[in-house]
């Protein structure tokens, strides 16, 4: 007898579009496909929810400056990788991205605000936005109230890594004359965010 292996079905990009069409998964669900694997997300908490909103807050001027600025809204990542990062940054499109999502070369900065999912983000996600050339990647580190920082990706990992505390802030890559307070982030810093 032949020994018969459990053998996972990974689907792509094209496929899960016509799954959501379809109506398949029910509207409240968290899903995500990362690398051909549709993935429940855990449920979105109070403070993950609130440190969304904050950055929202801190980079919405950045409209007027023509980048958008979108919320937990898909990236699509090649042909097998659709996540929903917390924030991103990315360049205008002439149509408000209504006919595609953003893909890594629209991408300026990607963040994603971890509690319950930090050492999926300091691993899967991050060896995804690195192997997609997302040129700056941050995670709000929300268990030890402090921000990643991750640049120059190169063979799925970064090669500049940093953590920056309260007492820091930050310029960003794509957008060099904007510097961002890590306390505003987190808010231990009252003060207005920028």
């Amino acid at each position: 007898m032949v020994a018969v292996f459990p053998q996972k079905h990974l689907t792509d990009i094209a496929e899960w579009h016509r799954m959501g069409e379809a109506g398949i998964f029910p509207p409240e669900s968290r899903l995500e496909l990362i690398e051909g694997e549709i993935l429940t997300m855990s449920p979105i908490g109070f403070n993950h929810a609130g440190h969304v909103d904050r950055l929202n807050r801190i980079f919405a001027h950045l409209w007027n400056q023509g980048v958008t600025v979108r919320v937990q809204g898909p990236v699509q990542l090649g042909d097998l990788s659709e996540p929903e990062p917390d924030l991103v940054l990315v360049k205008p499109d002439t149509d408000d991205y209504t006919t595609r999502h953003p893909n890594a070369a629209d991408v300026l900065l990607l963040i994603e605000v971890s509690d319950s999912t930090l050492r999926f983000d300091r691993t899967q996600k991050l060896r995804l936005y690195a192997t997609h050339g997302i040129s700056e990647y941050w995670i709000v580190n929300l268990i030890d109230q402090c921000l990643e920082v991750y640049r120059q990706p190169q063979d799925g990992d970064y090669l500049n890594q940093s953590v920056l505390t309260t007492a820091d802030s930050i310029d960003l890559v794509a957008l060099p004359a904007l510097r961002v307070s890590v306390a505003a982030i987190l808010q231990t810093d009252r003060r207005k965010p920028l």
